[in-house]
């Protein structure tokens, strides 16, 4: 039996088995379990096992982290592992007991999640982009490439759009997401979308003054295609079974369409407006403060969920000026996860510890901070507020020297260099290596207490 297998099996019987599953998915780095019987979860085992690095609840979610690339593969190999369809089926009392659970969630994070969720499929395009433009601006350097960007001038021009075509159907995408996570038919999403980004509408005037091709951004589109879900579905009861299919696309289009141009899409170019200036003031006159409080707060945001609500206005930032100054003052929290990291490792004498920070601290500084934050700092606790001060300190450089980077979200750390814009690039690594050093004199100040094998 292989690793994955085996960490998969051990998981199993540690969750209560295939009857106490609810919902078993992954996300990056985390394997996600909801339970109809707690009392049935064997979290002292959980935590044990060797492939664990970190454990953490969020609502009715177990989440055990176990690393980038095997939580997919680990998973895979549970639903392998499971009788009958891959996901687990749920009795009448199960379910009954889940959905009373979400109706009586909370609101916010209810919200933050369906708009995470919009988002976060859209992470590997962001990615590849923001490092096809990085290593474009790298390749343009005459001091890195020589001349190569005049010998090859057509094989930039193609890695220019390989780079840039996410941002020219960004709308789309998101409208089809929408529309998915609201409930609404996918391909309206994209009609409503693509209505809001037609080039044409710069032709028509409404009230002496031309409409804006694209106004309001992903603002505007989620106001939009939800307004759409509502529609559809309110005609979907409404209107006879016979003409539903040919009359509700018909007059879902025209009504929200109508109202887009008229209502939803101005309001959503003032929001666009208001998000995408208010955060350039913070950071352009906060400087130091405004970027401590950023960075060492993220994290914190992150534990309660609350952070999934910056993910459009950093789509925003980009939208409207080309470039990101916040997600790298956020990317500074990880970091500071590195360097507190690095001090439990020279203080602690548990073997097992020392393990999982040898493993976890290769990652965690490529921007996946979730093994050394949910396996090492949280749990130990001071080193997790020793590390968000140490982030504090590298934000407020990171604001103070206004780094920003071509990219929306989705990687930090040192990746996230090669997306920097054109000469601030080793401000960023000063920033990492300030970081770093200061997580770790915080840690090591503040100390911890060993935990026993």
């Amino acid at each position: 039996m292989d690793k994955t297998t085996a960490l998969a099996t051990q998981i199993l019987a540690g969750v209560g088995g295939e009857g106490n599953i609810l919902k078993l998915e992954n996300c990056m780095t985390r394997v996600r379990v909801e339970v109809s019987d707690e009392q049935r979860l064997d979290l002292a085992a959980l935590k044990q096992l060797p492939g664990v690095k970190g454990y953490i609840k969020q609502g009715e979610q177990h989440q055990f982290i176990v690393g980038p690339g095997a939580a997919a593969k680990v998973v895979d190999a549970m639903r392998a592992l499971l009788s009958g369809s891959a996901q687990p089926a749920v009795g009448d009392a199960a379910r009954t007991k889940a959905q009373a659970k979400q109706k009586y969630a909370a609101p916010m994070s209810g919200a933050l999640k369906k708009l995470a969720d919009v988002f976060i499929p859209l992470i590997p395009a962001f990615i590849a982009s923001g490092l096809i433009t990085g290593i474009i601006n790298l390749l343009k350097r005459p001091d890195i490439a020589g001349q190569l960007a005049l010998d090859y001038p057509n094989a930039l021009g193609l890695l220019a759009i390989f780079g840039s075509a996410v941002f020219a159907i960004m709308n789309i995408l998101v409208g089809v997401n929408a529309a998915r996570v609201f409930g609404g038919s996918q391909a309206m999403g994209g009609v409503m979308a693509g209505i809001l980004s037609s080039p044409a509408l710069a032709q028509i005037t409404l009230f002496g003054e031309a409409l804006q091709p694209g106004r309001g951004g992903v603002i505007a589109v989620l106001l939009v295609v939800a307004l759409m879900c509502w529609v559809e579905k309110r005609l979907r009861t409404l209107l006879p079974e016979s003409v539903e299919l040919i009359l509700n696309p018909l007059l879902t289009t025209l009504v929200t369409a109508s109202l887009a141009i008229l209502i939803l899409q101005p309001i959503g170019g003032a929001i666009s407006d208001a998000i995408a200036h208010g955060a350039n003031l913070a950071i352009d006159k906060g400087g130091l403060l405004v970027g401590a409080l950023l960075s060492g707060l993220f994290l914190p945001l992150v534990l309660s969920g609350l952070h999934q609500g910056l993910v459009p206005i950093h789509v925003e930032l980009v939208q409207a000026h080309g470039s990101n100054p916040l997600l790298p003052i956020l990317a500074m929290a990880g970091v500071g996860q590195v360097g507190a990291a690095l001090a439990v490792l020279l203080k602690t004498r548990n073997a097992r510890l020392k393990k999982v920070i040898k493993g976890a601290l290769p990652v965690g500084i490529l921007g996946i901070g979730e093994p050394l934050i949910f396996g090492v700092t949280l749990p130990l606790g001071r080193p997790f507020i020793g590390a968000c001060l140490g982030g504090a300190v590298g934000g407020a450089l990171i604001s103070y020297w206004k780094v920003a980077t071509v990219i929306t979200f989705g990687i930090s750390g040192l990746p996230l260099a090669l997306t920097i814009v054109s000469g601030k690039v080793m401000l960023y690594l000063a920033g990492m290596l300030i970081t770093i050093i200061a997580g770790f004199l915080f840690t090591w100040m503040m100390g911890f207490n060993d935990p026993e094998e």
